[in-house]
This record gives structure tokens, C-alpha cells and sequence, in this order.
């Protein structure tokens, strides 16, 4: 695979990996090494530490680059929403102190959007952001912060603002998690994971330097966020598979030495909740596994797993198409996010008809999941029924199902809203 520099020759990732790769390097010099290169967040612009490339393209290099065998790029948050969203709306200035530090794997980010009393309304937020001269002082909750617990920095909205109708006083932070008045609670979930945190905000500060899109326009700034989430999220979206190590200086990765993160890949990693191809390939092991390839429902199920991932990625390459011809297909991302929560919602019906009984034995320590694997289903009956139990996550986070339906009706669909005052009414005038 190939791309252009900006000196109009070209470099070939492969000969790139062939002079750059070195396992003895530790994570946080190699993250270096590829996130300085623009190989890290290729799609991002040149000038913000990427190269330009198609969202096809920088999956093909993540394929690239885990087929090398080398480790993949930092994942989490800030690949993914922070920095196309700095990117986007952010300064020179802010695409050094933030971009940089993202694809290099310094910094981690969590998402400080979702409240107790915002979740569907999230402009319906309520922790306030109050100016203290070249500071704010932040106070309020959130909840749903996936990797909070691990995050040097947070995407924060806050109210700067209750005196203006509710989608114009938000203001959009790079917001420092490591402070005091930062207080990190996990949620466990039915999985027996805790992926997901609630953060209370205590008389925090952020500097107004680190205000995103200038003060007032969070919510502008916020959509192209959840954009990138949800083209993230939704099915046909791919990867070349996520990294074994964790960026950013809390979780402890950065200083070990890379090889040996590369060979727990190999060896399977440290697992968890499947993807949408991960999860249609899970099913179709564990029909072969259980001998119910040849149930004529079973069939049926897989062929229908395998027409909507097919339908997922020619969206993918639609949406390709259209945007190098100069055009766009309205709502793609809000479709493809869909598309994933019924995908895994198949995924979840099918493999626990086929599994049976098996598929109500779940593990929630290690030492449990490692006595499950002598029983029918083996290494695959583990992971589908932990799938099962996380498929009703989808639906809900990254903006509900029902929040795509109505923006899809609104915005490419052209139908009426539901009748509201909220966008003239001054925000602390509403009802909570």
C-alpha cells in the first residue's frame, strides 16, 4: 500500500514497517515513530498528523501494519472522535498540544457528553462551565464514560450559558482529567465488565485555551463528533483489528516493550465484546462447531448475517464512490449505526439458538472462564454468550436507535419535528 508525501514521492507502508519496526522498541517510542509518520490516523489532513487517505484506505493500512505483525495504532477515543474533531474545529495551536500526543499514544480520551438527566436530550446538559478569568470552572456529572478510568484527557461539553435557548450556550473542552475535583466511578455491567464510568466534576478548571470551536458552539462541534462516532461504530465501517496496548500514561503500557504486546496478540489478546464482523464470524465458528450448518433456520440466519455485513461495507464503498465524485449520501453514518444494532441483535438470537443450553453459562472473573473451556463450545461459547449479553449496548450508546430514526426522518427525510419551543426558550427557563 502507497500514499503520497508531501514531496510528491511515494512511500509504501510496507517499506515503511520494514525500515521502521523493531520490537525491541518500547509502545510509547514505536506509537511515536508511527503517529509522527501519518500512518497512525491516516485519514486525518496532512497538516494534522495524518495523510489524507479514504476511510477504505486507512482500513487497508491498519490491515497492512496488523499483517506486518506489528502493533496496530493507540485505540480508544481520541483516534477515533478526538482527534478528527480537533482536527475539524481546532487551531493550529491545538492540533500540536492535542493531535499530536493522540496518534502518538501519550494522551487516552474518554467522552464527557452523557448526564443522568441528558442522555437522549443531550442538550438538555446541566454541568455548567463558569468563566474565571483565563480559566472555567466546571461542576456537574456525567455518566457512560467509556475508559474514564484510564483517560489523561476528556471531549467535554458543558453549559457556558443558561440564558440562551439550550443548543447555543454548550461549550466543547479539552478538559484534563488528572486534577482535583475529578472523581472516576466504574459501572459494572452485565457482562461483569466495567467499560463504562460515571465522573462527578467539582469545581474542576479548564484553561479557555482549551475551548474547541470557540465558546458557545459546542453543539455544532459535538455533531461532528458523534458523526465520527457513529461511521466508527456502524457496520462496514472494519479495522484491521484493535491494539493489545492501551495509550496514554495511566494505564501503564507505554514503557513496555512492544514485541511482547505483539505476541499476546498472536496468542489472542486480552479479548472482549466482538465487533459486528466479529460477531457474524463467532456465529458461523460456533454452527460449525455445534454441527448446525446443516438446519435449514440456522442457514437462514447465517445468510441473512452475511447479506446485511455485505450490505454494511457496499454502503462503505458507496459513500467512497460518491465523496471522491465530489457528492455524499445523506445519513450514512445513521444507517450504518443501525445496521450494527440489528447485526448484533441477530447475532445474539442466532447464537444462542444455536448453542442451547450452553449459552446461558457465563463467566465473570477469569478463573470461571477458564473452567467453562472444557465444555461443549469450547473457546467460542465464552465470547458469544458475553456478545449476547453486550448486544443491547449498541442500541443504546453512541445515540439510541430511536434518535437515529428520528434524524434520519428529519434531516435526509425531510418530515416535520415534534412541535417544542426549546430552541427559543432560554435554557433556564425549561422544565428538568
Amino acid at each position: 500500500m502507497s500514499t503520497l508525501t508531501d514531496t510528491g514521492t511515494v512511500t509504501d507502508l510496507d517499506e515503511w514497517l520494514e525500515l521502521n519496526w523493531d520490537p525491541d522498541l518500547t509502545v510509547g517510542e514505536w506509537w511515536e515513530r508511527l503517529g509522527l509518520s501519518g500512518w497512525a490516523a491516516p485519514t486525518l489532513p496532512k497538516d494534522r498528523y495524518g495523510l489524507g487517505l479514504s476511510r477504505a484506505e486507512a482500513v487497508a493500512a491498519q490491515k497492512t501494519i496488523a499483517d506486518f505483525g506489528a502493533l496496530p495504532a493507540p485505540g480508544g477515543l481520541g483516534l477515533l472522535l478526538a482527534a478528527p474533531t480537533i482536527a475539524t474545529h481546532g487551531t493550529e495551536e491545538q492540533a500540536r498540544r492535542y493531535i499530536r500526543a493522540i496518534v502518538a499514544g501519550q494522551e487516552s480520551w474518554c467522552q464527557l457528553f452523557s448526564e443522568p438527566a441528558a442522555g437522549s436530550d443531550l442538550a438538555g446538559l446541566q454541568c455548567r462551565a463558569e468563566r474565571d478569568g483565563d480559566e472555567w470552572i466546571v461542576t456537574g456529572q456525567k455518566v457512560w464514560t467509556s475508559g474514564g478510568q484510564v483517560a489523561d484527557m476528556g471531549m467535554l461539553l458543558a453549559r457556558t450559558n443558561p440564558d440562551v435557548p439550550k443548543h447555543q450556550g454548550i461549550t466543547y473542552f479539552a478538559f484534563d482529567m488528572k486534577q482535583p475535583g475529578v472523581e472516576v466511578r466504574p459501572l459494572r455491567e452485565m457482562t461483569g465488565r466495567a467499560l463504562f464510568n460515571e465522573v462527578f466534576l467539582t469545581e474542576a478548571r479548564v484553561p479557555d485555551s482549551a475551548v474547541i470551536g470557540g465558546v458557545g458552539n459546542g453543539w455544532a462541534v459535538a455533531n461532528t463528533t458523534l458523526a465520527f462516532e457513529r461511521a466508527g461504530l456502524g457496520a462496514g465501517g472494519g479495522s484491521g483489528g484493535a491494539s493489545t496496548a492501551v495509550p496514554g500514561s495511566i494505564a501503564g503500557d507505554l514503557t513496555k516493550r512492544v514485541g511482547d504486546l505483539v505476541a499476546s496478540r498472536a496468542r489472542g489478546g486480552s479479548g472482549g465484546p466482538g465487533g459486528v464482523g466479529g460477531a457474524a464470524a463467532l456465529v458461523r465458528g460456533l454452527a460449525s462447531e455445534f454441527g448446525a450448518t446443516s438446519d435449514p433456520t440456522v442457514r437462514q440466519g447465517l445468510a441473512q448475517l452475511h447479506v446485511l455485513t455485505e450490505i454494511g461495507r457496499y454502503m462503505t464503498l458507496r459513500q467512497k464512490a460518491l465523496r471522491a465524485g465530489g457528492s455524499d449520501l445523506a445519513g450514512v453514518g445513521n444507517m450504518a449505526k443501525l445496521s450494527m444494532s440489528i447485526i448484533l441483535r441477530l447475532s445474539r438470537d442466532l447464537g444462542l439458538s444455536i448453542a442451547g443450553p450452553r449459552g446461558m453459562l457465563h463467566s465473570y472473573n477469569p478463573s470461571g472462564a477458564a473452567s467453562l473451556q472444557g465444555l461443549p463450545g469450547g473457546s467460542l461459547a465464552s465470547p458469544l454468550t458475553e456478545m449476547a449479553l453486550f448486544a443491547q449496548g449498541p442500541q443504546i450508546y453512541g445515540g439510541t436507535d430511536e434518535i437515529q430514526h428520528n434524524i434520519l426522518a428529519e434531516r435526509v427525510l425531510g418530515l416535520p419535528k415534534e412541535p417544542s419551543d426549546d430552541k427559543t426558550r432560554p435554557f433556564r427557563e425549561l422544565r428538568s
